[in-house]
């Protein structure tokens, strides 16, 4: 992506404008024809592959995939790139629906966490992914997280189990997992 193509374009983007950019070093979501460019740090990317090694094995055991930074199209004008999403499709699958995901989940960064507190969550829930897991590390540290598993009830995501640093988020849906706090930030 160079600058000159985002400063060239005119009027809102398509899903085919985006499709256009290919790949990017930073991660380039469509959100209602406006991009939206975000990087991650190096305890971000640390916390993604923590949580990516914890789910996974559990994801697997239920005949589901768990990607890093996924694409997933929520509708023609939005396609987002979630931290990790479980999901049925097979992994080389360049962009997966919204229906093929049955967990997304998004880590906090001081840039982002607004967006993930209540836009992507707002995005997620319309497009009727059933669940939600919102890592919320400490800043500027990164020595602490909060994990919040939200579930669909209707078309907003309700609070259904929480852990705080020291604890270990359990739950048997959308699959028997088990996360420790600890096991993300290994300082």
């Amino acid at each position: 992506m160079s600058m000159g193509t985002l400063d060239d374009h005119e009027g809102p983007w398509t899903e085919a404008d985006w499709l256009a950019l290919g790949e990017t070093h930073e991660r380039v979501e469509l959100f209602d024809g406006r991009l939206l460019a975000t990087s991650a740090n190096d305890d971000h990317n640390e916390i993604m592959g923590n949580l990516r090694d914890s789910l996974r094995p559990a994801a697997r055991a239920a005949g589901l995939r768990a990607p890093l930074v996924p694409n997933v199209r929520l509708n023609s004008e939005r396609t987002l790139i979630p931290d990790l999403a479980v999901k049925r499709s097979p992994i080389s699958t360049t962009i997966s629906t919204a229906d093929e995901v049955v967990l997304v989940c998004e880590i906090t960064s001081p840039s982002n966490a607004a967006n993930d507190r209540v836009k992507k969550m707002l995005a997620y829930a319309e497009a009727n992914i059933p669940w939600y897991l919102l890592v919320e590390p400490d800043f500027p540290g990164y020595e602490s997280v909060t994990l919040r598993l939200f579930r669909l009830r209707g078309d907003a995501y309700a609070e259904h189990s929480a852990a705080k640093q020291g604890e270990t988020l359990t739950s048997e849906m959308p699959f028997p997992f088990s996360i420790g706090t600890e096991e993300l930030v290994d300082y």
